[in-house]
């Protein structure tokens, strides 16, 4: 008989993390003159009841995967979107320090998304040059991506041969692929709220496995 050679299934290599990168539900809307609650120095506002549906959604979807751990930002959307699915797995998040969003200086609070949304000019150049530096008092790009490679290597460097759900912040899901790919600082900006991503870390090599996965949010 003709020896066959199949084509491989993929799988993460021996002690490499699997992460599950979560983009938080839907947050609640800005309001020109009203900023939001703010944890140190970042606006930190609670989930719309839309973004609430969504975590039921990630909690519902991901519930049968043999999740390691769950992981949190210091950021109250992130612990809201978590929460269905820790309590389908009975654990309890654990907050990372590196992985909240970038910091939006004087734009914090709820202002970045007027500024995007009434074209400020300010707002066009960070978009042209791909980093916030523009924005008084904001967290450069290459700082915030430093601190975001920092807190994913610590997590996988935590749980080799694990899979790990990290729920995490839009600009923090667009760092880790840019960074894993070598894409242009924005390209993975703008995932969806609820959404799933998916980034294999072995040593010191980043894996992109899947982007945008909104397949459980279409009934929504």
């Amino acid at each position: 008989m003709t020896k066959e050679y199949r084509q491989p299934v993929y799988a993460p290599p021996v002690g490499a993390a699997d992460l599950y990168l979560i983009r938080h539900g839907e947050s609640a809307p800005a309001r020109p003159g009203v900023s939001f609650p703010m944890k140190d120095g970042h606006g930190d506002p609670p989930l719309h009841p839309q973004g609430e549906r969504q975590a039921v959604a990630v909690g519902e979807r991901l519930k049968n995967e043999a999740f390691a751990a769950l992981y949190v930002t210091k950021l109250t959307r992130t612990h809201q979107t978590a929460a269905p699915l820790a309590a389908h797995l009975g654990l309890t998040p654990i907050e990372n320090p590196d992985l909240h969003e970038v910091h939006l200086g004087d734009w914090d609070g709820g202002l970045y998304r007027i500024k995007a949304a009434e074209g400020d000019p300010i707002y066009a150049h960070v978009r042209e040059i791909q980093d916030w530096a523009p924005i008084p008092g904001a967290e450069t790009r290459d700082a915030f991506f430093t601190r975001v490679r920092k807190g994913l290597m610590d997590i996988a460097r935590a749980h080799r041969d694990q899979r790990i759900a990290v729920f995490v912040h839009g600009g923090v899901i667009g760092a880790a692929l840019a960074v894993a790919s070598g894409a242009e600082p924005f390209s993975f900006l703008g995932a969806a709220n609820g959404s799933i991503s998916r980034l294999v870390i072995h040593d010191e090599r980043m894996s992109v496995r899947g982007f945008n996965d909104t397949q459980h949010l279409s009934h929504l």
